[in-house]
């Protein structure tokens, strides 16, 4: 009998609303997490972390360079507010992000320790900007230094959305995963996770697929939410869904057939 894959399960965006962290905080009561993402640049952020000092998960630095504003003073003189994701990947693909940017990634991380008392256990990136040109070195020479993973985002599984899986491991993910490997910074075998956020979207039968493709020690990537929406949330109704399954015993069920194991 072949021995139970390992599947870790991260819960992005913590920080980002209240919504968000009530959906995150009860799954990981349930003990449905393996580790938490979280976002640091909101102004709720270190009223935020005071939740989770009991909660048993690993947690770590969810980079941001899309939403809001920076940290860094250096990095707030060359954009007041942080820039769309698409023209985020056009700047670091030419070259022309500004200086601020090792700036803002030092504060990011230094803010991270300050409130939670600790280094990350882990570090990735909001929209997986962490693998970015330009952002990548920055990333894993703090990740290397501190010896903690990196999320790996050049080996992104299905089933399905084949165009939007490929895009996340061109955008850098491939030259992280390969550069991580050659510096010995740890990370995931996989990733798992990626798909539209479509109000149709039949969570439960994605994760079904993801944990058949998942080889040992991959990571599920997830955006739970409960309650009210928080404001402005593009992707609310989606959260909503997958805190439910991830909260049920269909959740468990799923993984037991699958052979599969948090951890």
């Amino acid at each position: 009998m072949s021995a139970a894959r390992r599947l870790a399960v991260c819960a992005d965006d913590f920080g980002q609303g209240p919504a968000v962290d009530r959906g995150i905080l009860a799954l990981a009561e349930r003990r449905r997490l393996t580790a938490v993402s979280c976002l640091v640049t909101p102004r709720r952020w270190a009223g935020a972390a005071q939740a989770l000092r009991h909660a048993d998960v690993a947690t770590g630095l969810h980079l941001n360079l899309t939403d809001g504003e920076p940290l860094s003073p250096a990095l707030r003189r060359h954009w007041p507010q942080f820039p769309r994701l698409g023209a985020l990947i056009a700047m670091a693909w030419l070259g022309r992000l500004p200086p601020g940017i090792a700036d803002e990634v030092h504060a990011q991380w230094a803010r991270f320790a300050e409130v939670r008392g600790t280094l990350p256990d882990f570090v990735d990136g909001h929209q997986h900007v962490h693998a970015l040109p330009g952002v990548r070195p920055l990333v894993l020479a703090a990740a290397g230094q501190a010896q903690r993973p990196v999320r790996n985002t050049g080996r992104v599984l299905g089933p399905g959305f084949p165009f939007k899986r490929a895009v996340i491991a061109a955008c850098g993910g491939r030259a992280l995963a390969q550069a991580a490997s050659r510096q010995g910074v740890a990370q995931p075998s996989a990733l798992v996770g990626v798909y539209d956020f479509h109000p149709a979207a039949d969570y439960r039968a994605l994760v079904r697929g993801w944990l058949q493709t998942a080889p040992d020690r991959a990571l599920l990537f997830c955006h739970p939410a409960s309650g009210n929406p928080d404001p402005g949330d593009p992707i609310a109704a989606a959260r909503q869904r997958e805190a439910a399954y991830l909260a049920s015993d269909l959740f468990m069920q799923d993984l037991a057939a699958a052979g599969v194991v948090l951890g």
